[in-house]
């Protein structure tokens, strides 16, 4: 068994608790060595719900006087984090032990997963080998301790959300997360979501395994429910290894599920306008809703602060061109635009954020046109226009009555799952 410290609450962990943690997981990372110097991997504000800012702060300030602490936010894709947001997020620490992750320029090509390995978990789907890159600080043998901290929770992409995806998509390169984002979408996300060994997860197990197992990496996971504005830890592991993400994804999957003995004609689902700018992250209220809603229905989403597509220009332009058009239609784009051919992580976030004609999706939005959500292939509607009555200070999570119209209300789509039962046991 790999090194583990855990702990799990029925009520949310106190900040006496979660010290305590944090000096038995720092005693057992430290266990071998004399450490001077450290390399900690947090989430971006994207994932500000998992507290792993909180936990980066807690340890910053234990070991601020002893160690020289580096800070590399898992950006992926996304847009680099404001000042504000540092503040934030990471209370406490000075903005000059940041540095920013550039998927495109800061990666290092150490070893890929051969084709035949894809093909195989894959279970025949794709035939492409991946370069595996990693940022070039986290290849700095000048680190005693990497800790990678963040939340264990259903995801799209690869079934449960952390562990190695923190490394090889949250400070990796182009191959790694165009191609894994594109394994997911063609094996299908209903088949994968909440569950364990995707094929997604196999390849970063494999890069685990044969790239990385020689460096001082210490993972930190969380299992947080949503409290208001801020998040409760219910449980916290850490280990070296898969047996503390196992703990962790077998937490979450009771406290991150919700299981719906019917299927709703309509869900509205509102987006923390702190969290999210752009629809690339917003179209977790669709990706999370999707096994819920009924055929034929209907998903508001409300994002106040939706302002583009795309996290980044290029990615945005290609969101525009294409819009949310469907599996089929963007897999046959994909063979006829070099475009798409080389950002592959847009095709298989077309296919994620789109309904394939089973339930309508509206966006109500402040800062853009009707036009251009239209053109995306969603449904508009007035952000102040909608809030009059879908009012999210009013509804609670869950069922709601509205005007006469049962509704089912969603508050923060990035902390859970979604489905009946009925979908979910068919996949």
């Amino acid at each position: 068994m790999d090194a583990l410290v855990k702990r799990s609450y029925d009520k949310p962990i106190t900040d006496t608790q979660l010290e305590r943690f944090l000096d038995d997981a720092y005693a057992l990372f430290s266990s071998k060595k004399d450490v001077k110097k450290i390399l900690i991997i947090p989430p971006d504000f994207t994932r500000y719900y998992s507290m792993s800012g909180k936990i980066t702060s807690m340890l910053y300030e234990k070991l601020k006087d002893e160690c020289i602490i580096d800070i590399l936010p898992a950006l992926g894709t996304h847009m680099p984090m404001t000042d504000k947001e540092f503040d934030e997020m990471f209370e406490g620490i000075p903005h000059d032990r940041f540095f920013i992750h550039d998927w495109k320029k800061d990666v290092i090509k150490i070893g890929e997963v051969p084709k035949e390995y894809v093909y195989d978990v894959s279970e025949g789907l794709v035939n492409e080998k991946m370069d595996v890159e990693v940022n070039k600080m986290f290849l700095d043998r000048s680190y005693d301790l990497i800790l990678s901290i963040g939340q264990v929770v259903p995801h799209e992409v690869v079934g449960m959300a952390n562990y190695s995806k923190n490394i090889f998509v949250g400070i990796g390169g182009n191959s790694m997360i165009n191609k894994s984002h594109m394994l997911g979408a063609f094996y299908g996300m209903e088949r994968m979501m909440g569950r364990d060994f995707s094929p997604v997860r196999k390849v970063l197990d494999y890069a685990q395994e044969k790239f990385i197992s020689s460096y001082p990496v210490f993972y930190i996971f969380t299992v947080t429910t949503q409290n208001g504005t801020s998040a409760d830890i219910h449980g916290i592991y850490a280990g070296n290894g898969r047996d503390a993400f196992e703990e962790a994804l077998k937490d979450s999957q009771q406290k991150n599920f919700t299981f719906l003995d019917e299927e709703p004609e309509k869900i509205v689902v509102y987006l923390d306008e702190r969290e999210f700018k752009t629809t690339w992250l917003g179209n977790k209220a669709i990706y999370r809703t999707r096994m819920a809603i009924a055929n034929g229905g209907e998903l508001i989403v409300l994002a106040p602060e939706v302002k583009r597509f795309g996290e980044d220009a290029e990615n945005d332009r290609l969101i525009r061109k294409y819009g949310y058009i469907g599996r089929e239609n963007i897999l046959k784009k994909v063979e006829e635009n070099e475009d798409l051919k080389n950002n592959l992580s847009v095709a298989a976030h077309i296919i994620h954020g789109s309904s394939d004609g089973k339930f309508n999706i509206t966006y109500a939005v402040r800062h853009m046109t009707k036009d251009e959500i239209e053109k995306a292939n969603f449904k508009y509607m007035d952000y102040d226009e909608a809030v009059k009555k879908y009012d999210p200070k009013k509804l609670k999570d869950g069922y709601n009555m509205v005007d006469g119209e049962k509704i089912y209300y969603i508050s923060n789509p990035a902390l859970g799952l979604w489905s009946s039962r009925k979908k979910f046991s068919a996949q």
